[in-house]
């Protein structure tokens, strides 16, 4: 009997299937885990959006591969067919690309869920709080007692014995400001811009430091290019009463941290040892301008300090006690700690010390303005108009005798305020129109022990050895009055030269000068003479500037020629006879106006120093001692 023959064993379908077959499918087998990944409304628009939907539906196999590409790596530019030799090197690195991204994802969902799961537990901490606070209103801390002190504080509070004339009187607009037209133009360049500047304003008291800045600000607000807000806030502080614990206890300006032990933190803060940052004024002055008044009486550690937060624009807090992973602290507090505070502000300081004073570091940061003294006429222009303000009819000569006692705005109007109450005592109750009158205003000078703010004054009458020089103090200028005397030797060659030792080292320098420059451009020989030199009046003279006037001053004592007493000088005389450049030339120059000169010599190089608009006075510049001759001797 014959055996059958046995059939082959079927070889399995994978084997069967030719190689581009096998790739085909394992494409499509690849589409589809995208799909379940991904979802397939998200892979049609990934298709979609990187230019991959027609080659994702070809039936020609590097298409669909070269469309599999772009997806997986997201990556639109993407567009060489691969060829046979190169597709199933390509699809094993698409495999590994896509396990990778089904890894990342399954990582996510996991953080998801944990987020979710945080979420419903602060929610849940949430209502608990809530719940307590509810408790908490519930339980009526108020006594009988406690409210009829409440009642009795309330009252207080109501009543207002006065109100400050300054606030009355202060200007609410730029144009309203008196002499300082060239600053408040310099300070809207450096703030009205859409990148304002740090800037320190530099200028004698009263003159409307301040009050320019507040204004400038308000119209800054105004310009769509500039970056403050509507609700910029002027946060103002007075360097000189700026106080800090070295500790970190306390420090007003920056911001400190309340320790649970040390400083005593909330009480609910205090119980789980939360330490509580408080903030401090920069943060408050976020987005508008920090205004810091004598900003050279700032301590130099705080100075430091706040270079620090104008470069960060933030403010950082440190605490020994803060535990970043204790569940009961707030979120604002490990805010706070972690990133710190905001600090973005615009500093605006104000001195009335010279640029020199301050800390170099501050002023590399700050852009200068300087802030001009107010002449006499501006002083009465001050007084009429706070007098306008008031409601007050004023006598003819009122304005110019304020004006005469002072060139400080805000003691003009002290003065004024002082007169107005001796009117209102002197009127007894009277109706009608407060009218203030030139006794009213002497009673006040009177009581209040004043002198004339110039006690000397420009004379038509020329005189010997006598002359006006001219200083500067914290940016107020004033003459200085100087006079010499010339006597023949008692001993032949054997002259003397006194000088009073308590004007300083530098006007004791200048006398000596002096007699060099005397003996080049006169041929006068000093030890001829016995001569005195006096500063009336006394007072330290800080720097050289009185050269000019001691040279001029000796030699009209000596050749007993006459001084103009109407014209003032200013400049350092080298022992060459050149008259040299020196400072605070606008300040000396207003206070020469202010002392009645008719004409000034300052040197040729402070040509540029001499203001632009300036009215009242004639400026004469000079290269030598020669060259002053002609406008001094009578």
């Amino acid at each position: 009997m014959r055996t059958p023959r046995r059939l082959p064993r079927p070889l399995p379908l994978i084997n069967r299937l030719s190689r581009q077959e096998q790739l085909a499918r394992k494409v499509s087998a690849i589409f589809s885990l995208l799909s379940n990944v991904y979802g397939t409304d998200e892979v049609l628009m990934k298709a979609s959006k990187l230019k991959s939907l027609r080659l994702m539906r070809s039936s020609r196999l590097p298409e669909r591969v070269l469309a599999l590409q772009r997806i997986v790596y997201e990556d639109p530019t993407l567009d060489k067919l691969p060829t046979e030799e190169e597709i199933p090197r390509i699809i094993d690195a698409v495999e590994d690309r896509l396990a990778d991204l089904i890894v990342q994802r399954t990582v996510e969902e996991e953080l998801e869920r944990r987020v979710a799961d945080r979420i419903r537990e602060h929610q849940h901490m949430v209502l608990q709080e809530i719940r307590r606070r509810v408790l908490k209103e519930e339980f009526d801390p108020e006594t009988a007692l406690t409210r009829q002190k409440l009642e009795v504080l309330e009252r207080l509070e109501k009543i207002q014995l006065s109100h400050s004339i300054h606030q009355l009187v202060r200007p609410r607009k730029l144009k309203e400001v008196v002499g300082q037209d060239r600053a408040i133009r310099a300070l809207m360049a450096k703030l009205a811009v859409p990148y304002p500047q740090h800037v320190i304003l530099y200028g004698p008291p009263g003159v409307g430091k301040t009050t320019v800045a507040r204004l400038v600000l308000e119209e800054a607000k105004k310009l769509p290019w500039t970056p403050f807000p509507p609700d910029a806030p002027f946060v103002e502080v007075d360097g000189a009463t700026l106080r800090w614990d070295a500790r970190e206890i306390t420090n007003p300006l920056l911001g400190s941290v309340h320790d649970p032990i040390y400083q005593g933190s909330r009480r609910d803060f205090a119980e789980g040892g939360i330490p509580e940052p408080k903030l401090g004024l920069v943060t408050k002055a976020h987005g508008g301008v920090l205004f810091i008044d004598e900003i050279g009486e700032l301590d130099p550690v705080i100075q430091g300090k706040l270079l620090k937060v104008l470069e960060d624009k933030r403010v950082f807090f440190e605490s020994s006690y803060y535990d970043p992973d204790d569940p009961a602290i707030p979120r604002y507090i490990k805010l706070l700690f972690e990133r710190g505070a905001p600090a973005d502000f615009i500093l605006v300081g104000a001195t009335t010390r010279e640029p020199e004073e301050i800390s170099p570091t501050i002023r590399s940061r700050c852009a200068e303005v300087f802030f001009e003294p107010l002449t006499q006429e501006h002083i009465e222009r001050i007084v009429r108009q706070a007098a306008r303000r008031l409601g007050v009819e004023l006598a003819k000569a009122i304005p110019e005798i304020i004006a005469t006692y002072t060139v400080d705005g805000r003691k003009a109007v002290n003065l004024l305020a002082d007169a107005y109450g001796m009117a209102l005592f002197r009127k007894k109750g009277r109706r009608g129109r407060v009218r203030i009158t030139e006794e009213d205003l002497y009673e006040v000078i009177r009581i209040g022990r004043l002198t004339p703010h110039v006690p000397s004054r420009a004379s038509e009458v020329p005189e010997v050895g006598k002359i006006f020089g001219l200083g500067v103090s914290h940016y107020l200028g004033s003459i200085i009055e100087i006079e010499a005397a010339a006597f023949p030797a008692l001993r032949t060659g054997q002259g003397t030269i006194r000088f009073n030792e308590t004007a300083g080292s530098m006007a004791k320098d200048s006398v000596f000068n002096a007699a060099s420059v005397l003996r080049q451009i006169a041929g006068i020989d000093l030890a001829n003479y016995d001569l005195h030199v006096n500063v009336v009046g006394g007072g330290l003279i800080d720097g050289p500037s009185l050269g000019l006037a001691v040279v001029l001053a000796m030699l009209s004592a000596i050749q007993k020629r006459p001084l103009r007493q109407n014209v003032a000088v200013t400049g350092e005389v080298s022992i060459q006879g050149k008259v040299k450049a020196v400072g605070g030339i606008a300040e000396k120059i207003y206070g020469a106006r202010q002392a009645g000169m008719r004409k000034v010599i300052i040197p040729q190089e402070n040509h540029h120093d001499v203001p632009p608009d300036l009215r009242g006075i004639e400026v004469v510049h000079v290269n030598t001692v020669q060259e002053a001759f002609p406008h001094i001797f009578a």
